[in-house]
């Protein structure tokens, strides 16, 4: 006979089977946490690879020029876009030293970020001032070759990481070049030797230095102010641009 403790209560809870656990309870969740990591990857590597492909290769073309072809679409006005890619050695040696006096005049100390610039500004928000503008020629070139020109948050952290790229992957002289090639410098009209051919009628590298100046000063507004008909306004900050010029010393052997 067998024994009754086999068929007690107590019993068979002992021996009850434990239901096995759920197996891919989230699955949803399992696939967007996939979908994240992978779309981090992709964004950190591309950007690093398509930033490291520029060190060398021309920016042929840039999201602010076809932003504006589609506005000039969208105006029905026709579609203008002159660009020509020049090395630096082909513009005249007085274009840097122009935009340095005219946007950034510590582009060669800073590290991409002009802090004491952007304390300024800030502070002058604060006191409900007109917030001036505090980015560095690194930040403008990232903002020109990697984003778009509207003001946001997303775009400002983003023009954070890329001037932080460009300034460790191609270094001060690479991005005045490409800054000096992509700047917008008139409707439908980007780089240093596109502007000399428009408004000037030669090379840039022909450029004198009072026309550098000049281009320079339109540089806060391209679309608004002309190197081609520079009003009274425009001479005076050519004239501005002109004076501060001559304390940043690019050249050490010239007088």
């Amino acid at each position: 006979m067998g024994s009754p403790f086999l068929y007690s209560p107590m019993a068979k809870k002992k021996t009850s089977k434990r239901p096995a656990p759920a197996k891919n309870n989230f699955p949803i969740i399992r696939w967007m946490q996939k979908i994240l990591f992978w779309t981090v990857v992709a964004f950190f590597g591309g950007s690093i690879f398509v930033t490291v492909v520029y060190k060398w290769v021309p920016v042929y073309i840039t999201p602010l020029m076809v932003i504006r072809c589609i506005e000039q679409k969208m105006d029905g006005e026709p579609v203008r876009m002159e660009h020509t890619w020049v090395p630096l050695s082909k513009m005249s040696r007085y274009m840097p030293v122009a935009v340095m006096a005219s946007e950034d005049q510590l582009f060669l100390e800073h590290n991409g970020f002009d802090l004491k610039a952007i304390s300024d500004a800030l502070e002058e928000r604060a006191n409900g001032k007109r917030m001036r503008g505090a980015s560095t020629i690194s930040q403008q070139t990232a903002k020109n070759v990697f984003l778009w020109p509207e003001s946001s948050w997303l775009r400002k952290g983003l023009e954070a990481y890329f001037t932080f790229l460009i300034e460790k992957i191609w270094g001060k002289e690479r991005i005045m070049e490409v800054y000096l090639n992509s700047i917008e410098m008139g409707p439908g009209i980007y780089g240093a030797e596109a502007v000399a051919q428009a408004h000037f009628q030669r090379s840039a590298i022909q450029l004198e230095r009072s026309q550098c100046a000049l281009i320079a000063a339109t540089l806060p507004n391209p679309l608004k102010y002309s190197s081609k008909y520079p009003s009274s306004y425009m001479m005076r900050r050519q004239t501005a641009i002109g004076q501060q010029m001559k304390h940043i010393n690019l050249f050490p052997t010239e007088e």
